[in-house]
């Protein structure tokens, strides 16, 4: 039971975000695919700045700060989910901070390198990309995500392997759980799986997730499953949705053009 209340928190911890979605804000009402186009110009902008733009990130919170407000979302758990990501970046700009040491800057006495700069721009630039994927997630049940990316004309095929993986990684668990199970009652109390063991536990694992991935499939064809139709209706674009989707353009061109951290700091250092 402990093992199976185990795997069952861990399926429900993988699907809390889309439990947010059904929330009713003024940020879940948006349609979707403003909410989608909205997330894309911001990671768009977020993603076209050089590797030193520290700086010129920073204006950019305003989007996760906006939508967990209006949202009502707990930033505890996007932070969670937001720091699972860290680890790659980490890897990727350790580099930068071993072969970048020329200076780019003296912060009081501390020099700070061209590589330390860089280093803290990939780990903003990936918590905020991070981020705005995660908000869409949760403020958009994912029907209706993948209706919209269908009319979009996202190829049906990307469409339809986004939602088999996000929806039956639970049946996944369910099967190494199982297979678990079995084989601790026949290893006694030997902890964990023995690496002897690992491949054929491995092996099988596949043979039953891709033959329960049949039958699933096939009960989907059963109840009119289709990879090209939207499952659910689509719906006209409101006043509100219009003045969302300019409002976060124009914020996201005005921080990409304007140096406002600059701005800033020259009109402060105007009145020291």
């Amino acid at each position: 039971m402990g093992m199976r209340g185990n795997v069952a928190g861990k399926a429900h911890e993988l699907y809390a975000l889309e439990l947010l979605s059904g929330k009713d804000t003024v940020v879940h009402r948006l349609h979707p695919g403003v909410k989608i186009a909205s997330c894309v110009v911001f990671m768009a902008a977020v993603i076209s700045f050089d590797r030193y733009a520290l700086g010129r990130l920073c204006p950019f919170l305003f989007y996760p700060c906006v939508f967990i407000a209006l949202g009502e979302l707990p930033p505890s758990l996007l932070l969670k989910r937001t720091i699972l990501a860290l680890p790659f970046c980490l890897f990727a700009g350790l580099s930068n901070l071993i072969l970048e040491r020329e200076p780019a800057f003296t912060l009081g006495k501390a020099v700070i390198s061209l590589g330390l700069l860089s280093f803290c721009a990939l780990i903003l630039r990936t918590v905020l990309c991070v981020a705005a994927v995660l908000i869409l997630i949760a403020t958009t049940p994912w029907v209706s995500l993948s209706a919209q990316l269908r009319r979009f004309r996202v190829p049906a095929i990307f469409v339809t392997l986004l939602e088999v993986c996000y929806r039956y990684i639970s049946v996944l668990l369910g099967e190494a759980d199982a297979m678990y199970t079995a084989y601790k009652l026949r290893a006694g109390n030997v902890k964990g799986i023995a690496m002897a063991h690992m491949g054929s536990f491995v092996g099988h694992l596949f043979l039953r997730s891709a033959a329960r991935a049949e039958r699933v499939y096939a009960a989907m064809k059963c109840r009119g499953y289709s990879m090209e139709t939207p499952r659910v209706p689509s719906r006209p674009l409101s006043a509100s949705d219009a003045v969302f989707l300019f409002s976060v353009t124009a914020l996201c061109v005005l921080f990409r053009l304007i140096d406002l951290p600059l701005l800033a700091g020259t009109w402060i250092g105007r009145f020291l």
